[in-house]
């Protein structure tokens, strides 16, 4: 019958997309496990990071970009033994604490006992990739602590409300049907990551590409302005550098450009932060994950996310969308939408920059074109040499 087709073609759609996910998962998973091999930033690629006097000749010849060097005993001090535990990950903990002057900080401990060379690599990444920054959208890097015991610790300005990840999948405030944040201050987080990135992008002396732009990434302070933080992953550019090259992938499952696991996507530059940033807004949007399979298993157009909201902007029908109550919020929502739609295309070349992004925020939803549907494909095949 039609209807057994139907549900039978939808039930495909779903096991397809499914094992499509699932591979490029494991595939990402390992490409993961050879992030030992990944290449560091140009000025410390000879450097053993294992190497104790070496890592001490690093800090000493840039030293000048450097902020704050503190003991391990002034971090314990500050973080009055570890007594507050704002949260772990991958590479250490991080607790709160409090400078000589009364700021607050939060200090991010690496473990100590890593047998890789992934914690030092991702501990002069941050050091030395976010001390060439200033700007009220990126977090700041106030001190890091390294001795010869290896204990190594980053000291950051500290964000009272925490991560954009439990404001995008938290529970509902109160009986509203709104956004947590409000779609006002959705928006206007959007924007100010995209400032953030769009400096990072161009307005840095050095170039940065962050590489891990995800919602848990982004840290609000008390006024709810997100700043872009963990930069871990993050690779600095030549002036005239356009693309890198890269062994290994690096990021975040869910959010990784397709190039950046497998190069016949295209090369690799700054518009692999476009796509991840691209995932992050629809999320914001959504208010859920772009993949969700327990949805997906039960009303299979639902699945994945951007595929729903691109059909709902492509016939003009009703987003679907939870709080959008005025001309206003719904206009900031499509632009979100389209935007994002935009930066997760699948060729590099077809995403915005960041400044175009900006561009496209601040204007009018009516200039928007909508953009060809995303979709999850294999790579083109090499030509044959």
């Amino acid at each position: 019958s039609i209807e057994f087709e139907k549900l039978a073609g939808s039930a495909f759609v779903v096991v397809g997309i499914i094992l499509s996910i699932s591979i490029l998962i494991h595939f990402v998973r390992k490409k993961h496990s050879l992030h030992n091999n990944l290449s560091p930033p140009r000025f410390w690629k000879d450097i053993d990071q294992n190497n104790h006097q070496n890592m001490e000749n690093f800090f000493k010849t840039h030293g000048s970009l450097a902020p704050r060097r503190y003991s391990f005993k002034d971090v314990k001090k500050m973080t009055n033994s570890f007594k507050e535990k704002l949260g772990q990950g991958g590479y250490g903990s991080v607790f709160k604490g409090k400078l000589h002057d009364g700021r607050l900080v939060a200090v991010k401990v690496l473990f100590s006992n890593l047998k890789t060379n992934n914690g030092s690599v991702e501990f002069m990444n941050e050091v030395a990739s976010i001390s060439r920054t200033s700007h009220v959208n990126i977090v700041t890097l106030l001190g890091f602590c390294f001795d010869k015991r290896n204990k190594r610790a980053l000291i950051y300005e500290f964000m009272p409300n925490g991560s954009l990840e439990k404001f995008i999948y938290g529970e509902k405030l109160g009986t509203s049907e709104d956004l947590v944040l409000g779609w006002e201050r959705c928006y206007q987080v959007a924007v100010e990551i995209a400032r953030g990135l769009e400096y990072l992008h161009r307005g840095c002396t050095t170039r940065i590409l962050h590489f891990d732009i995800k919602p848990h990434n982004i840290l609000l302070d008390a006024d709810f302005h997100a700043k872009i933080s963990d930069f871990g992953l993050a690779r600095l550019c030549l002036e005239k550098e356009s693309f890198i090259s890269m062994s290994g992938a690096r990021g975040t499952a869910g959010y990784i450009a397709p190039e950046v696991f497998n190069r016949n996507f295209g090369a690799i530059s700054n518009k692999s932060d476009v796509y991840s940033y691209g995932m992050m807004i629809l999320e914001m949007v959504g208010g859920r994950k772009n993949i969700d399979v327990k949805v997906g298993i039960e009303h299979p157009s639902q699945l994945y996310f951007p595929h729903r909201i691109y059909d709902r902007i492509k016939l003009n029908q009703d987003l679907g969308l939870p709080g959008i109550m005025t001309e206003e919020r719904e206009h900031g929502a499509k632009k979100m939408i389209i935007v994002g739609l935009w930066c997760i295309q699948t060729n590099p070349l077809s995403r915005p920059s960041m400044s175009k992004v900006l561009e496209m925020l601040e204007g009018s939803v009516e200039a928007l074109e909508i953009p060809p549907k995303p979709f999850l494909s294999s790579p083109p095949r090499s030509p044959q040499l």
